[in-house]
């Protein structure tokens, strides 16, 4: 007697209802190609702020849905509204990823001026920025450096204020460990970050360089 076998089932790639999940991908890909940036003028904060975080998430993911609007993006750096001004910065760094047209370079100087500017948060913003630029703009990658630890010399409400700074440099410079081991300068910086008083800063210094060192 001849047994028969039976087929295997092929495996599932798709849900039971493969033409509803094709057309949840296409509308989540198309959720933002056409965004309404009167959203961030609106007197309504649920929407402004809503919609400024909506613009945040699309940046890291697929920075290119933002990249048309980038003169847009470069001018609400100036805005008087400190959440619209600080998402403009974040946004800038992530189109980095996408800068065919080389506009970073024009509009570094303004991200500069919020590096060295005093204003924490604003500070902060601007190192997490310019980190994205230079990893993903490596011609900007020295600079961006050296700009960082002259933060020392700059003037922030506290010296609190400036070891949290620093400790923001920390984190800026993670994903450069292979590029830095050998610059002095930067070593010194880490190494007077990991003397801090503030905890947090010291250990993130130091856990740099562990990695340095090994």
């Amino acid at each position: 007697m001849v047994q028969v076998r039976k087929r295997r089932k092929a495996p599932t790639i798709f849900p039971q209802h493969p033409r509803e999940y094709c057309l949840s991908l296409i509308q989540k890909s198309k959720m933002m190609e056409n965004y309404d940036l009167e959203k961030l003028n609106s007197k309504d904060p649920k929407v402004k702020y809503g919609f400024a975080k909506e613009l945040l998430k699309t940046g890291a993911e697929n920075p290119k849905q933002l990249y048309g609007d980038f003169g847009y993006w470069a001018t609400l750096m100036s805005s008087d509204n400190n959440v619209l001004k600080w998402t403009a910065i974040d946004i800038i760094g992530y189109l980095s990823a996408v800068d065919d047209e080389n506009r970073i370079g024009g509009i570094l100087p303004e991200l500069l001026k919020f590096l060295h500017g005093g204003a924490l948060i604003s500070c902060n913003h601007s190192i997490f920025s310019l980190g994205l630029i230079a990893l993903n703009k490596p011609e900007f990658k020295q600079m961006i450096f050296k700009e960082f630890i002259a933060i020392t010399g700059d003037r922030f409400d506290t010296d609190e204020c400036k070891e949290i700074a620093m400790g923001k440099v920390m984190e800026a410079f993670k994903p450069f460990a292979g590029d830095i081991g050998n610059d002095k300068d930067i070593i010194g910086f880490i190494g007077s970050a990991a003397r801090s008083e503030r905890a947090s800063t010291r250990k993130k210094a130091e856990r740099l360089l562990k990695i340095l060192i090994l």
